[in-house]
Order: C-alpha cells, then structure tokens, then sequence
C-alpha cells in the first residue's frame, strides 16, 4: 500500500510498470553462449556498422538475420539498426538513398549489376501507443497531402500509416514483430543483446509475437502475412507458431481490406518467391487461409495441387535454392496459364455462341481478359505484363519449327523464360517431350547442327504429309495427262497443307503479322504426247530439249 501511494505521488502508475515489462529486459549474451559463427557475417554488413561505430553511432545487425545465425544459418539478407537518423546515416556512405515514407529506412549500396549487394539501415524507433498518435479518416493515397508532415499517425482502425519517431533501442525492440526477430547482433564485441526472450524461443523453435497478437495484427495487418512467412519458412527446422500467435489470424484477416492492393501484392511476391512456396501453401491451409488474403494468392492456392502450378512453384523453390534469379512474371505466368490456354481455345473453336477467331487475335483477346480479370491496375502494366505476355505469345511460335522462325525466337529476350515454360507444360503433358528437346538442343547447337535439326524436321514433316495424303481405294488416274497434273501439284499440295498445319497449331508470330505467302508454282498444261514421268523429270527434259 505505501509503495503504491509513493509511486502514486510521484507520477508512477500500474500502466507505468506494465509499459516497463512490455519493453522487456536487456541481456547481452557472450559469445560462448549464443555461438555465433563470425564467419557466417557478410563483410559489407560488419563494414555498414563499423563505419556507424567510428562515427559514434550505435550499431548492430538486426532481425531474421541474427536469428539464423543462431540457428547456425548464412543469412542471405542482412540489415542493420541504429541510434542515427535516415539524414546521417546518408552521410557517411558514397552510395546510399533514403527510401520510403511509412517508414524511412536507407539502403546502402556495395557493387553493380546483379551481383550488387544493398544493406538495409534503420533507426530505432519508439515505441509509441496509438491512442496518443495523430488519426486520420482515410487511408495512405486518400490522406498523402495531410500524411506528409506526420511523424506518428494512424486511420480510423489503428492501422500505423506513419512510424517516423526515433527512439531507444528497447523500445525499438519491443516494435518489432516477433521475439526471434527482434535480438540485435555487435559483430565488433560479438554480443547478442535480447529483450524478449529470442534465443529461448529460437532454441525451443517457437514462432511468438511480442505483446497482444490481436493488438499487433491491428496496428499492421500485414504482420498476418509475415506470420505466415516465417512459419513456411522456419517449418522445415521445426518451428511451430504459439498458440496465441495463431489464434486471432483468421479473424483480424479481414484488416487486410484496408491495406493498399500494391503493397499486398508485393507481400504476396515475398510470399512465393522466398524458396518457400509449397510450405506457404500448406501454411495457409493449416491455418484456415486458403482465401481472403488477396485475390491472386487465392488462385494460387487453389490450384498448387495441379500438376502445372505445382511444378512451377517446385521449380521456383528449387531456383531460390540453387541461388538462380526468379522472376514473379513467370511464376504468375504459370498460374494463370490455365485461363489463357482456355480463353484462347474458346475463342478459335467459337464456343458459347462466339465467332470463330483466328488463332492470333484469340490469344490476345485472351490474355487481355486474364490482366482484367484477375491482376486488376495493381500490376496488370508495365513490365510485369509485358514479360507475362510475351511468355504466352511466344508459346505457339515452338510449334513451327522451320524456316528462319528458330533463328528469331532464340534471339527473343525472353527466349529462355518462354522456353522453360514451354518445358514444364513438356514436364506435365502439354507438349511433345521432343519438341522441348528439339528446342533444348537447338538453343544452344552451332550452325551446322542447327542446319541439321531444321533438315530434320523437313524430313519429320514429309513423312507425315505423305502418310496422310495417301488414299488406298482411291482410282488410278483415268489417263496418263490427268497423273502428270496430280503430280506435277503434289509439292504445291504438301506446302499448303504445311501451312495449314501450322496455323491450326496456332504458329503466328507475336507481333501479329502473318508468315510471307509462299510462292505458288505455275501448273504445267498437260503434254499431249507420251511420257509418264514426274513433273520434274518433265521440267528436266524439256529444259534438255
């Protein structure tokens, strides 16, 4: 009682000592207990913060970063927290840029091209309660103008839009999502300083929120998708999500309707494209998400166990593995094959009372319904849609196999993307195996071989065409004039029938313009006088004569 008058007397109040548990305890652990392989730590991470040390800044590698060096793992990102602004940080190196307004990080930039590497910089920021901070009536788009000079607001829900308020490391620990990502690591002194708990949690495998789950997914919602991130992610190691964690998952999914459609639409990349996403798929399932998150994943889902999409997802997670590039415009690509493939069926067949369409103008018009219907204004322009386009008009040009139509397409920038596609359709199926190792072979053979292959298939396509102009009951020709016309035509006959061939197998050229016409031969009159040989030895002889 007389501790609770004093502590009453002098401003201290129960949400006081309850504010000082929710920040936690320090607790540097040494080297020899947290184990930490210092080799494990990426070069440019311990030079961001040594040069942040020498400049009086306090420093440390932060976040899943630690926790898989913990677990004994080599991070393949690295980010950096500290005690100095955005504005300072930006000082002291020669490339970095201050980037976003939600949050203003800095990206630290070491190398060119693909092999460059970036370090994300961030300050400690408060811990701020959201009944104290600036609220808005709308959203971040609806609300940017009134937004922009806000350090800490949020809208009518309790969602964050803005947390640009600096403050201690404790606080910023207790801001950070999850215990086993919120340890900070001095690669210098090799200390891991802890406030909840994350090396316990990392070493019983236990996925746990800090604070009040429901509390936390309201101020940010998309704390829903990284819980389902990490959960696919640390599963293979055996980490489970607490309880707690999970319970309020389902019902606080519906804040993600006020979550901006890009943002989730990138959450959704990370999603699929972190060498997890046949775990992310069971995740989703196991936790009673299979719909609701955002409209494409909800595709997604519902169609991994096909053969197609499972294979692509298998081979995204298998390229992520490997260290190889993935781009989301293949994997989306794959996903929504199946509405393409279908459209574009329906539209050259006239289903459903359509006209007929030629083969060109159908997969266009196809493609055109998919981006409407399902990626919408958030991605459905720009490069993402032209990369997907490209894939699926080039699908059609393997078909045709002959002529100079190898030489372009493997000239394509877009070649070996559309190429590994039409491999995994070859994988289920879809397509002939030896057409995919026609190709295969062809991409990468000198002129010569390359020259061969194309005999090759002029030779595949007689054979084809002789076979199936043959007719056994037909009648022999009524005179020797009317046989020398029959064959004197053969060869124009079997160039038509080419032609026809491909067009029905859908080999149009992309860019819409149609394959130059042929040149017809001129039919010979039928000789009045003897001879019953070809029309060439015909030609041969009158040339003779």
């Amino acid at each position: 009682m007389i501790k609770k008058f004093i502590d009453k007397l002098l401003g201290k109040s129960a949400g006081g000592a309850q504010g000082k548990s929710r920040f936690g305890k320090r607790q540097e652990v040494p080297a020899e207990v947290h184990k930490i392989d210092p080799a494990l730590v990426d070069e440019r991470a311990k030079n961001v913060v040594t040069t942040l040390q020498q400049a009086g800044y306090e420093a440390y590698v932060v976040g899943g970063a630690v926790r898989d060096l913990l677990l004994g793992l080599r991070p393949k990102d690295f980010d950096v927290a500290t005690n100095a602004t955005p504005e300072q940080v930006k000082s002291l190196f020669r490339r970095a840029f201050i980037i976003g307004r939600r949050f203003r990080i800095v990206h630290v930039v070491y190398g060119r091209g693909r092999e460059h590497e970036v370090i994300e910089v961030s300050t400690f920021r408060a811990y701020m309660d959201n009944a104290a901070a600036e609220q808005v009536a709308g959203n971040e788009r609806t609300s940017k103008g009134e937004l922009a000079s806000m350090k800490h607001a949020v809208d009518a829900s309790g969602r964050v839009l803005r947390d640009n308020v600096w403050g201690p490391q404790e606080e910023d620990a207790a801001r950070r999502d999850f215990t086993v990502n919120a340890m900070y690591y001095d690669p210098a002194n090799q200390i891991v300083v802890d406030y909840h708990n994350g090396i316990k949690d990392a070493q019983k495998l236990t996925l746990r929120m800090i604070g009040d789950p429901a509390t936390r997914y309201r101020e940010d919602p998309v704390r829903i998708i990284r819980a389902i991130r990490f959960s696919a992610k640390l599963a293979a190691l055996g980490f489970k999500m607490e309880t707690k964690t999970a319970a309020p998952l389902v019902e606080s999914s519906k804040l993600l309707a006020d979550v901006p459609q890009s943002r989730l639409f990138d959450e959704m990349l990370k999603l699929l494209q972190t060498g997890h996403a046949i775990a992310t798929v069971e995740q989703l399932r196991k936790l009673g998400l299979v719909t609701g998150i955002y409209p494409l994943l909800d595709v997604v889902v519902e169609r991994a166990d096909t053969p197609f999409v499972k294979a692509a997802l298998q081979d995204t997670d298998r390229r992520v593995g490997e260290g190889k590039p993935v781009a989301p415009s293949f994997l989306l690509a794959c996903v929504l094959w199946a509405d393409v493939r279908d459209g574009w069926a329906q539209r050259i067949e006239g289903r459903h009372g359509q006209r007929p369409q030629p083969p060109f103008p159908a997969l266009q018009d196809a493609i055109d319904d998919v981006f409407n219907a399902r990626i919408g204004d958030v991605s459905g322009r720009g490069k993402l849609a032209a990369d997907m386009r490209e894939i699926w008009m080039m699908q059609p040009r393997f078909d045709k196999r002959t002529g100079s139509t190898p030489y372009s397409l493997v000239e394509q920038a877009r070649f070996r993307a559309a190429f590994d596609f039409m491999r995994l359709r070859a994988d289920v199926g879809e397509v002939s195996e030896a057409i995919a190792e026609w190709w295969q072979e062809f991409s990468t053979a000198d002129d010569v071989r390359r020259q061969d292959l194309l005999e090759q298939v002029r030779d595949e396509q007689k054979t084809r065409q002789r076979v199936r102009t043959r007719d056994p009951v037909a009648a022999k020709p009524r005179n020797e004039a009317a046989a020398r016309q029959r064959q004197d035509g053969s060869d124009q006959r079997q160039d038509d029938e080419e032609s026809e061939t491909e067009v029905q197998a859908g080999a149009v050229p992309p860019d819409g313009e149609a394959a130059a016409p042929r040149k017809r031969r001129r039919r010979r009159k039928p000789r009045t006088g003897g001879g019953g040989g070809s029309a060439g030895e015909g030609g041969g002889s009158a040339a003779a004569e």
